[in-house]
This record gives structure tokens, sequence and C-alpha cells, in this order.
């Protein structure tokens, strides 16, 4: 087991030192101990995957004892049993026979000739009964550790074996009809929750807050025929005629086909803010976790049996526990977007790059999603409407689009926890789309997506009249996976000096427009970091700050706009708009050295001046 004690202490839990506790933890960071053997669980297994637990228990030797206001709760020998409402989840009961947690989103392989189940990874969540005893019902469902188990398999029925063997139809393998199969991944749901604050009051500016979701996938159901993966939404149904099987390596597992290296996919996931004037901050990213098996739960008949490939209408789900574990998560700096590829050589896990893997180093707040405070507060940001996004990332899809998704929450502060709710509007897609798309009081708007080799980047403006002869431009970059690398080696020793995207953003401004009353948002709060704007030559240049002692082979600017990443570019004019391009300067040397977007800029010209458009 390993506790989030941050939220258990918010919560007025104090887990106290367990007893019986194996003297090793697992390489995850887990509190181990042993199952006795007098019990067990029936599962059934199809197609090489569990399906349902069916009846039983186990027990373990050893357990905690919980501490809080309203009385002691005693997990001393605690037992995980099935709970005959819902198969896929177990009960964990306490000394006393109350079912305080339960665990679900087991992640699991059945390995060794099916004589070992290994369930990797399993949320263990909060109650109703627990809720309400400590006086927060709101918590009911949250998780708040996550336990791994490995027992033996004891008895074999038919059926146990996987299907298949192990020929995969992968990305840009032939298909029958004369095309290829292609990869094409779906975020089919997820749901955000409050994980650990620093010294949090409600709305201090310093207090940093983490937020992580559970994030469920579902590879493309198409074979042959077109069909909707995630009904309902309109960007739910994939052109790829075949569905590509997705490799799914723990990292350091191995090289394997058909990249020769641990390829897997990657989560990411980031927040917004919506702000009353109708402008949009990204409040908070995530770092980069790194997946390690699927579950492969309703797959096509014949497709699954392998838990480091997902295969056809495959769906495979990353709780919240997992998705807050040191030992996956890193720095986005260490992939290259468009391809999926990690540098594995000389990142945070092979920090001298000799193909082993190290201890992260990474902490509690260590490559989380984090947000201050203050700018969740709703008595500091009035107005103000919030969206959580979630991504898979995975190597060759062929809509990064619909590997997304968003969804509205409300942040509220409860006295000790913050909480957003489950969310609500899900929708595929990102959170500038959302923003886009939103009903508000601007004069005009335009997007334009730039699509290259080296990535998918979109810029929209908004422009408002304030009336007066002033309007304020809006202009926001979101950088989704564009990156022009330095890169050494090659897989699986890749080593990704750097992966920087744009260090300029600017516009044309015509003699005679008058324009003041900058802003630049990266949401950080950081003032220390933000862009500069000159008004020079006819143009409005904002930069990234430079670095006067970078790494070598690395250019020299700090905090440029690099993938996964929204910045906004804001002022006040004299002028209406009208058609105009901006442009979008690459940190690293190269063809092209710019990208341009048409969209809107102030215009001085008469005809728009009078509204003549």
């Amino acid at each position: 087991m390993r506790w989030n004690r941050d939220l258990a202490g918010d919560l007025g839990l104090i887990i106290e030192q367990p007893s019986g506790r194996l003297p090793d933890m697992s390489w995850r960071e887990h509190e181990r101990f042993e199952l006795r053997q007098a019990g067990s669980l029936e599962f059934h297994v199809g197609n090489g995957n569990l399906q349902s637990f069916v009846a039983g228990s186990l027990q373990a030797r050893g357990g905690y004892v919980l501490k809080s206001p309203s009385g002691d709760i005693d997990l001393t020998d605690f037992r995980i049993r099935t709970r005959d409402s819902d198969p896929l989840v177990l009960d964990l009961v306490g000394a006393d026979g109350q079912a305080w947690f339960y665990v679900d989103r087991l992640m699991y392989e059945i390995v060794e000739d099916n004589r070992i189940l290994a369930v990797r990874e399993m949320d263990l969540r909060i109650s109703q009964a627990l809720a309400t005893r400590i006086g927060h019902p709101e918590v009911a469902n949250w998780a708040i550790a996550d336990m791994q188990m490995t027992t033996q398999v004891l008895h074999q029925g038919s059926g146990a074996a996987p299907n298949g063997g192990g020929v995969y139809d992968w990305h840009g393998t032939p298909a029958p009809n004369g095309g290829t199969y292609q990869a094409d991944l779906f975020m089919q749901v997820f749901t955000p929750q409050y994980s650990r604050c620093t010294g949090c009051t409600g709305v201090s500016p310093t207090s940093q807050v983490v937020f992580t979701p559970s994030s469920t996938l579902r590879n493309n159901v198409n074979n042959g025929s077109i069909a909707a993966t995630i009904p309902g939404d309109p960007m739910g149904t994939s052109t790829a005629l075949w569905t590509a099987d997705i490799p799914w390596y723990q990292k350091f597992s191995g090289t394997f086909a058909p990249y020769g290296n641990d390829q897997h996919p990657y989560l990411i996931w980031n927040m917004y803010r919506v702000n009353a004037d109708g402008s949009i901050d990204q409040i908070g990213r995530s770092g980069v976790k790194h997946a390690f098996l699927t579950t492969n739960q309703g797959c096509a008949s014949g497709h699954g049996g392998n838990s480091h490939v997902l295969g056809l209408q495959c769906s495979d789900t990353y709780g919240t526990g997992n998705n807050d574990s040191n030992s996956d998560l890193g720095p986005r700096s260490e992939i290259i977007p468009a391809t999926n590829q990690w540098g594995r050589c000389g990142s945070i896990y092979d920090t001298n790059c000799d193909g082993g893997s190290n201890s992260s180093g990474n902490g509690n707040y260590s490559q989380r999603l984090i947000v201050a405070e203050s700018q969740i507060a709703p008595g500091l940001n009035a107005g103000a409407s919030y969206l959580f996004e979630s991504w898979y990332l995975a190597r060759e899809d062929i809509n990064i689009y619909n590997s997304m998704a968003t969804k509205s929450v409300t942040p509220s502060w409860g006295g000790s926890v913050w909480n957003t709710g489950t969310g609500t509007n899900y929708r595929l897609g990102s959170g500038f789309d959302r923003w886009y798309e939103l009903a508000t009081p601007a004069s005009s708007k335009l997007e334009m997506e730039i699509v290259s080799g080296e990535g998918h980047t979109k810029v929209g403006v908004k422009v408002f009249d304030l009336g007066g002869g002033s309007w304020r431009y809006d202009y926001v970059v979101m950088n989704y996976d564009f990156a022009r690398p330095f890169t050494e080696g090659s897989e699986p020793n890749l080593r990704v000096v750097h992966n920087f995207g744009f260090d300029q953003f600017s516009l044309p401004v015509s003699a005679g427009i008058t324009v003041s009353s900058f802003s630049f948002s990266d949401g950080d709060m950081d003032p220390g970091n933000d862009w500069t704007v000159s008004n020079a030559g006819g143009t409005l240049r904002w930069s990234a700050p430079l670095n006067p002692n970078p790494p070598a082979n690395t250019p020299a600017v700090l905090n440029p706009l690099n993938w996964g990443t929204m910045y906004r570019f804001s002022f006040v004019a004299d002028s209406p708009s009208g058609p105009g391009g901006v442009n979008l300067h690459v940190a690293e040397s190269g063809v092209p050295q710019t990208f341009a977007a048409d969209v809107l800029v102030p215009a001085n010209d008469t005809i728009f001046v009078h509204g003549f458009e």
C-alpha cells in the first residue's frame, strides 16, 4: 500500500506506523505485507484478461490503525473481499467488519504461464461510510492510496490461456483492402481529483494545490468498416478504417517490436481558467506519466490478449493513485512530442545513460499539475470558469485531438481540501477549442492551425470592442506537440538535449495605430520569466527572456512556448481588426525559422474603421 498521507492529513486522518510490514519497499514505494494462505479470490478470465471477481477474500498479515477525531479505524489484518454489486470492485474491510475503503481501477497481468495474478496498481478509495464518519461527505469515492497485489493462482479452469500469439497489426502494417492499419487512440472518460496542498487557506497566492485525474482511453473500434468509438461526440469516430495495435511496454523492460525499444504511451493533463472578460489562462500543467501496461477491457473478440499491447476496441484506465506515482512521472522536456519518443539516456530515470533505471528523485510535488490557490479562489476570480484537460499520447497516432478531452470543473474550498467535482460537459478536444467556441461578447474572432512534420499549433484571436474607439486583442497560442529538438544518439539510447518550441510571437502594427495595455500570460505567476514586449518598426513583438548561461547545444532562452502549453498575448488598440498574419519564431535554428498564421490584426484602413467588412 502507498498512502497519500498528505490528503489523509488534510482530512484529519493520522496513519500510524504499520504493524507486520515487510522490511523492504516495492520499487514503486509501496509498503509491503504478506497475504495469509487461508483465503482465496475466485475470478473469471477471458482472452487472457481478468473479466470479473466472483467470490472470496484475502487477508493481510499486519496493517494500520487510522486515528481521527471521530475515533480509531483498525485496519490490522485487513481483508480484501469481493462485492456482489460490482464484479470489478473489491472492498477493504477493517477489524470491525466494516468496509471503510474499496479498490478499483485495477492494472493487472496474469503472468508466468497463468500461475501468478499480478495487480500492478489499483486505487484505494474512501467509502461513503468513512466520508460521513470523518465529516467530509464530499470526499466519498476519492482515491487516498494505491495498492499492488501479487498472489499465486491455485486453480485454473478452462479458457484461462491467452488467445492469439505474438503477431500484431502495428501502425503501417498492410490491411486486407490494400490500405494500412493506423494508430488512433481516444480519450474515453476522465475524472480530476484533489491530491494535496501546501499550507492551503483558500486564498493564498503561495500555496500549491495538486490535482490528478483518473483517465480512461479506448482504442479505435474500426475493423474494415467505420463506427463510432466515442458515440455522440463530434470527434468520436476515427477516419482509420483498420485499427492498429499499440505497444505498451514498461520503461526499462527490454527492446520490443515495432520500434526496437520499450515504447509506451504517455499521459499529461492541464487546467485552464476562462476569465470573466473572455480571456483564458493555462494555470496548471503536469509532467509526463509513463504508461506501463494495459488491462485491455472490452476488446473485440480475439484481441487484447497481451497486457503490453493495446488491441482493437480495448479500453484501459490509469487511476488517480497511479497517475500520482513518483516512480512513473517525468518532465515534458524528455519527450519529442510529435514522434512520441522518450530520451531515456540522461533522463531522470537514467541519469548516467547506462540503460539501467535509477530513482527519479521525485517528491510529492514534482511533475504534478500545480495551481496557486489564488488562481482558483472564487472570491478572487469573480465570474471565472474552469476547464480540466487530459491527454494520451501514442506514437504515430493519426489524430492527436481525439486523444485529449476537456471537462468544466468548479473548484471550491471546503476548509481543508479543494474539490473540483467530477466535472461536466465532457468533450473530446482541447481547452483551446472550448475557449474559442464560447459565446463571448467578442466583436470578431479567427483561428488557424499550423501543421508541419514537427507538430501542431493553433493560434486564435478574439477582439473585444471596449467602446470609445478602443478594442482589446487576445491572442492565444496553443502548442500541442511542436518541438524542434536537439538530440544525440538513437533509440533505445536516445538523449533529448532540449525540445524547445517557440521563443517569439509578433504581429504587424500599421503606422497611425496606437497600442497599449500589454499583457502576457503563461499561467505560472512568476514575473521573472515573463516574455517582454517591444513595439518598433511596425512590429509588436513578445520575446522569451534570454538565458545568459545556456547548456551546450541549447538555445539561449528561458521559458519558451513548449509542447502541451498555452500562452496568451493581449493589448488594447485604437483600431478595429482586419485580416493579417502573426508569426511564431522557433527557438532552435532550422527551416523554416518562422511559422505564420493568418488571423486578425489591428487595421487602420478606413473601410474597416467604418465597418464595411
